[in-house]
């Protein structure tokens, strides 16, 4: 009986264990360095621009990175390029229609082809839904990882404060006609490809 309620004891501790591993990182900066860079590489005009009102939430165990999930987005208004006029084209209705679609995000519920690529850091692709102008389409987005332990305080200057830090990392491409943005239009001058790039740092604060 004693084997048998101390064989019961350590699987409870094991579960319990691996479950605190499970965090939830905050992907809404307290320093407001967190962007998202887009470019629209045309013939004519090449444009790079960003988007800094970075929010959502990933789930991540760096002992089950497959499971890892979650969503993140933008206002679409905190869209900017160099030029202010052309900032003020891109958030038309006729553009982002940013007054009318507040949100651009990209939600996920797990990720394949996981790969070690030093300790802790990960590659994978991440499947999930991206949303753009009140538009989804199902999207692949390649990623990599990088889990920081006990860096949360580091990161703020304050080394006091317990925690984690991921950074997620990726590059993809999205036509802008799959979400009815001027299809097949004025292509010498805003490109038909958009490049997203994105460095993102969440945290997770510990108790």
């Amino acid at each position: 009986m004693n084997q048998m309620l101390r064989t019961i004891a350590f699987a409870g501790f094991t579960i319990v264990s691996a479950v605190a591993t499970t965090k939830t990182y905050d992907f809404k900066d307290p320093k407001g360095v967190n962007a998202i860079q887009f470019t629209l590489d045309s013939i004519l005009e090449p444009i790079v621009g960003n988007a800094n009102a970075v929010e959502g939430k990933v789930t991540f165990d760096p002992a089950n990175v497959p499971a890892t999930k979650g969503a993140l987005g933008v206002a679409s208004s905190s869209l900017k390029v160099p030029n202010d006029k052309m900032t003020e084209h891109l958030l038309s209705a006729d553009w982002i229609d940013a007054a009318k679609q507040e949100d651009i995000s990209f939600e996920f519920s797990q990720l394949d082809s996981v790969r070690s690529i030093s300790d802790g850091k990960w590659s994978a692709i991440a499947a999930g839904k991206f949303t753009l102008k009140g538009v989804s389409k199902e999207v692949l987005v390649p990623v990599t990882l990088s889990y920081l332990p006990d860096a949360y305080g580091k990161r703020l200057n304050k080394p006091e404060l317990p925690g984690d830090l991921l950074v997620v990392r990726g590059v993809f491409t999205i036509l802008r006609s799959d979400f009815g943005i001027q299809p097949g239009k004025n292509e010498d001058k805003v490109a038909p490809a958009i490049q997203l790039t994105f460095a993102l740092v969440g945290g997770a604060p510990g108790a």
